[in-house]
């Protein structure tokens, strides 16, 4: 026990502990102010947020939403890790969505062949997406932000084409409702049912593998080493033999690959078509979410739990007589927090470093000097 506590670096623990416990007495602080500030009570508001969010339904939606915007996270993780701006893994997800419903509607196939071939079609579209930003960026230096916010828009183009009656959509509910072709049931993906707590998507699983896949790759294997070290830096990497230019590429193709199953949740667990009112917007969600976790996976599945709960407690806050807009206040907030109270802290831990070591040398130095005055 004695030798286990003696190789812990108690100082590097405590460090790791107050940068997630600064950020969020910041953002409690500064949200309670925030709510202050329109003439509420922000105590009163905690404790509904509290209340409502611990309750059986709340931890179901709350779990599928996690879902959803943890695939997002690691999505966009994946990019971040090689100091790449994935900011197009929301024209990825839903292109990736849109094709994948397409293909879906129109199997005949049995399910457990057709869930795997729409699973295939999602990630290929996002991975081709994606793609086409890493080629650019290694053969003609263009910038992953810019190229990825083109094809963001280029996406969103081609499925307003595409998603029209008598090209791939079709009209339901009277004429009000532009959609795919829906899903067989046979397509569907599996579901647990929890009773009043409602139904949790079977997606869950497939999300946590994609997680531990992540954590293998990045950590346990020779090609998440040579990525992680063109991330630090490309000369490095390249002076060991390491193809920076292949590494840039497939690491956009994995990102987008990834992004392609966002979508999956809602296509296969609730949806089960693609139409004009599918959710948008969860790509930029998953930067935030990556930052928030600090691209660790286990941090990313906590800040896709906040990210879902705060989701979830401020919307009820609405029917309290609180403002609506609090939700992107508060999201914001902790974001900023968390981000300012790692970088104070890794600033702090980087001085203390400097500190011992200069106290070390001096310790060395002194050293000699000392022998020769009892000689």
């Amino acid at each position: 026990m004695k030798k286990l506590t003696s190789r812990i670096d108690k100082e590097r623990l405590l460090l790791g502990i107050a940068a997630p416990v600064l950020a969020v007495v910041a953002a409690l602080v500064v949200t309670a102010l925030v709510i202050a500030a329109t003439g509420k009570n922000p105590g009163p508001a905690f404790n509904d947020m509290v209340t409502y969010g611990f309750a059986s339904d709340s931890q179901v939606y709350i779990l599928n939403k996690a879902t959803t915007y943890y695939l997002a996270g690691v999505s966009v993780a994946i990019g971040f890790r090689m100091n790449l701006f994935n900011i197009g893994v929301d024209g990825q997800y839903r292109l990736a969505a849109f094709f994948a419903a397409v293909l879906g509607g129109a199997l005949t196939v049995p399910g457990w062949l057709a869930i795997p071939l729409i699973l295939i079609c999602a990630m290929a579209t996002g991975a081709l997406w994606a793609g086409i930003a890493g080629i650019l960026k290694v053969t003609r230096g263009v910038s992953e932000v810019i190229s990825t916010i083109m094809l963001n828009a280029i996406a969103t183009a081609i499925i307003a084409y595409l998603l029209q009656p008598g090209k791939l959509a079709q009209l339901y509910q009277g004429g009000t409702v532009v959609a795919t072709k829906p899903l067989p049931s046979a397509s569907h993906f599996f579901s647990i049912d929890t009773g009043p707590a409602g139904v949790l998507d079977g997606f869950i699983f497939i999300a946590a593998a994609v997680g531990i896949a992540y954590w293998f790759v990045l950590g346990r294997t020779r090609f998440g080493f040579d990525l992680r070290t063109v991330g630090q830096s490309e000369s490095a990497a390249a002076a060991s033999g390491v193809s920076v230019k292949k590494m840039i590429a497939t690491s956009m193709i994995i990102s987008g690959a990834v992004a392609g199953l966002i979508g999956m949740p809602t296509l296969l667990n609730e949806s089960y078509q693609y139409s004009t009112d599918f959710p948008t917007g969860i790509g930029f969600t998953g930067i935030a979410i990556a930052l928030l976790g600090r691209n660790n996976p286990i941090g990313i599945a906590l800040g896709a739990l906040l990210w879902g709960y705060l989701e979830r407690t401020t919307n009820h806050l609405e029917f309290q007589g609180y403002d609506k807009e609090i939700l992107g206040v508060i999201q914001g907030v902790i974001v900023l927090c968390v981000v300012i109270a790692y970088e104070v802290v890794r600033r702090y831990g980087l001085k203390r470093q400097q500190q011992k070591v200069g106290a070390e040398l001096a310790a060395q130095a002194a050293a000699p000097t000392k022998k020769q005055e009892v000689a």
